[in-house]
């Protein structure tokens, strides 16, 4: 099992608060949080995970610090990883928080 930065992940649960549509489930080797059962960010490894959906994938992929989402040589369009040492900044930390979770939110409850 892969440790993840539990840091990042607290950083994450302290932005998200209380929100009582959101859930955490351990995956990925690391941690997911979801919004009503769809993921909207995550840590694996030291990195943050952003389901940023297929229409925002390009510009998400240009901002600092952020790659395509590839655990098993399939890219995932939608998904972006975002190197820690870009997201030191609890600013720039919940620009993408805020970003993955409206993402999550748009879609159905699962």
């Amino acid at each position: 099992m892969m440790a993840y930065d539990e840091g990042l992940a607290e950083r994450i649960r302290r932005h998200l608060g209380a929100d009582p549509d959101i859930t955490e489930k351990r995956m990925f080797g690391g941690v997911a949080f979801l919004h009503s059962g769809n993921m909207a960010v995550g840590v694996t490894g030291d990195d943050l995970m952003v389901r940023v959906g297929p229409e925002a994938t390009d510009a998400a992929l240009a901002r600092p610090g952020a790659r395509i989402f590839d655990m098993t040589g399939r890219p995932m369009r939608g998904w972006v990883v975002v190197a820690s040492s870009a997201v030191t900044e609890d600013g720039v930390l919940s620009e993408w928080i805020g970003q993955g979770y409206a993402f999550a939110a748009s879609l159905p409850p699962k």
